[in-house]
């Protein structure tokens, strides 16, 4: 059982796409496009992640989209930490449609300060995530990483998933400034990393195995197989490779599809109930 534990789905609309290095990849991207791609690559399910829509109607759509289609196992959905409003939020999401699907909860951290983990709302907003028996997954950059170390060290019993290994300076190829940062992260237990993103953090043009290689073996080394997950991030990959190509060299940098990596570490994560 392979479970790709990182995709989206969005339309030429949102609001990010409009940047222009993001021209190729502004079109819509449906579950119509992705199954062919997943069984070319052998790939049994996914978990679909909010896409920076930043709305609650996304994670709805998303929910009942999931509940009609078997390969979709779980959802990460989008709601502000910060708001008030969390708690309820995340019981409407589960009355709905698909509700049973939600796992994760993921607001967009990246584009808050260094800091923002450790405001007392956001980390209200983690336990209110953590009580609903949700994973807090979150998407930051490599600066940020010493707050998700920190808010994870202050919620013990909140399971967090850090997306792409916490955006590493893959293009730049500092492996050591970034596991200095990384180290304290994968130090707290209740810390599971994604092995995704990283060709979207590469020179897109020229990127190879070799420039992801140190991030890879660093991030085996500090969080072991138990804690580390295989994500396609498709589609934003699609500005760098390939769906089945990125699958593939991350298997070749990981030694072979890790029973773990691959599916285990996704389905014992998020709790997936797949027959």
């Amino acid at each position: 059982m392979i479970v790709d534990a990182h995709q989206h789905f969005w339309t030429a609309d949102y609001a990010w796409l409009a940047a222009p290095a993001l021209a190729p990849i502004r079109r819509d991207y449906e579950i119509s496009d992705l199954s062919p791609l997943m069984a070319a690559a052998g790939v049994d399910r996914t978990v679909l992640v909010e896409a920076g829509r930043c709305d609650a109607a996304e994670t709805s759509a998303f929910l009942e989209l999931a509940g009609r289609t078997p390969e979709i196992a779980g959802v990460v959905g989008w709601a502000s930490l910060t708001s008030p409003a969390l708690a309820a939020s995340l019981d409407e999401h589960r009355a709905g449609p698909g509700g049973h699907l939600l796992v994760g909860i993921r607001d967009q951290v990246q584009a808050f300060g260094d800091d923002h983990l450790d405001g007392a709302a956001a980390r209200r907003g983690l336990a209110t995530v953590a009580s609903a028996g949700l994973v807090n997954e979150l998407v930051v950059r490599s600066a940020q990483l010493p707050s998700v170390a920190r808010a994870a060290a202050g919620l013990p019993s909140s399971l967090f998933v850090l997306d792409h290994l916490g955006k590493p300076p893959v293009a730049a190829g500092d492996w050591k400034g970034w596991r200095e940062l990384i180290a304290p992260v994968a130090a707290q237990p209740n810390v599971v990393a994604k092995v995704s993103g990283l060709v979207a953090e590469a020179n897109w043009e020229s990127w190879t195995a070799a420039d992801l290689r140190p991030f890879v073996e660093i991030a085996a080394e500090l969080f072991g197989t138990s804690r580390l997950m295989y994500g396609s991030d498709w589609p934003v990959l699609e500005v760098a490779a390939n769906y089945g190509q990125v699958k593939d060299v991350l298997a070749d940098l990981l030694g072979g599809l890790l029973p773990e990596v691959f599916g285990g570490t996704a389905i014992r994560t998020y709790q997936l109930e797949i027959p």
